[in-house]
C-alpha cells in the first residue's frame, strides 16, 4: 500500500523528530563537493540553485536545515539576551543545520537523522542566523560526540571561518558577525524556540 503518492514539502511535511531536540530530522540542501549552491524554494519545496559558488569557499559540512522550524521574533530574542547585540529579527528562514560526518555523501536532498551538540550563532546584516552543529547517528568518527566542546578546536575555527567568508566577495566589507559558539544545551534551546516561531507563524 502506498503510504503517500506526493512528495513531502521538506520544510513543512517532514517531521522534526519523535525525540527532537536530543535528534533531529535534517534535510541536507549541499554537501562539501557542491561548486554550486543548492537551496528549497519555499514554494515548491524542490532544491532550486541559488548561486554557483564563485570562490573557494567549501561547506565544511553536509548543510541543510531542520524541518518545522522558523527563525523569528522568538529566536530574534534569544539571541539579543545572549548576545546583548543589537538583533532586529530572525533570518525569516527554517533554523540551519550542519552535520558532521565521515563517510562521503555524494548529494543533497536527502534527510538524514542528527544528534545536535553545539551551535554557532551569527548576526547578518542585524539578523539572527544560527548555524546548528551536529553530528550523524551512528557515525564511526563524529558519533562518539556529544557537545561542541568535545570537538577538536580545528573543526570549530573551520565552521567559524567558512562563515565569516561565505558570502562576503574579495574586498567587500563583511556584514557576518559570530557573536557566541555555544554548546549542546544552547543548541537543543536554539531548536525548541525555532519550534515555537514555527508554530506561531505557521498554526
Amino acid at each position: 500500500m502506498i503510504a503517500n503518492v506526493h512528495k513531502a514539502h521538506p520544510w513543512h511535511g517532514i517531521p522534526l523528530g519523535e525525540n527532537a531536540p536530543e535528534l533531529v530530522t535534517a534535510f541536507i540542501e549541499i554537501v562539501p563537493t557542491d561548486t554550486v549552491k543548492y537551496e528549497i524554494d519555499k514554494a515548491t519545496g524542490y532544491l532550486k540553485i541559488d548561486r554557483p559558488q564563485k570562490y573557494s569557499n567549501i561547506v565544511p559540512a553536509l548543510y541543510g536545515f531542520i524541518p518545522k522550524t522558523y527563525c523569528a521574533e522568538k529566536v530574534a530574542e534569544l539571541a539579543r539576551e545572549r548576545s546583548g547585540r543589537e538583533v532586529t529579527q530572525g533570518d525569516e528562514d527554517p533554523l540551519d543545520i550542519l552535520v558532521l560526518c565521515e563517510k562521503f555523501i555524494s548529494h543533497g536532498d536527502v534527510m538524514c537523522e542528527a544528534k545536535p551538540i553545539g551551535g554557532i550563532r551569527l548576526l547578518d546584516g542585524g539578523e539572527a542566523d544560527d548555524k546548528i552543529i551536529a553530528v550523524l547517528k551512528g557515525d564511526g568518527v563524529y558519533g562518539q560526540f556529544n557537545d561542541l566542546s568535545e570537538l577538536p578546536e580545528g573543526i570549530v575555527e573551520r565552521l567559524k571561518h567558512y562563515f565569516l567568508t561565505y558570502k562576503n566577495l574579495p574586498g567587500e566589507k563583511a556584514h557576518i558577525e559570530i557573536t557566541n559558539v555555544y554548546g549542546r544545551e544552547e543548541a537543543h534551546e536554539v531548536i525548541q524556540t525555532s519550534v515555537e516561531d514555527y508554530k506561531h507563524s505557521f498554526y
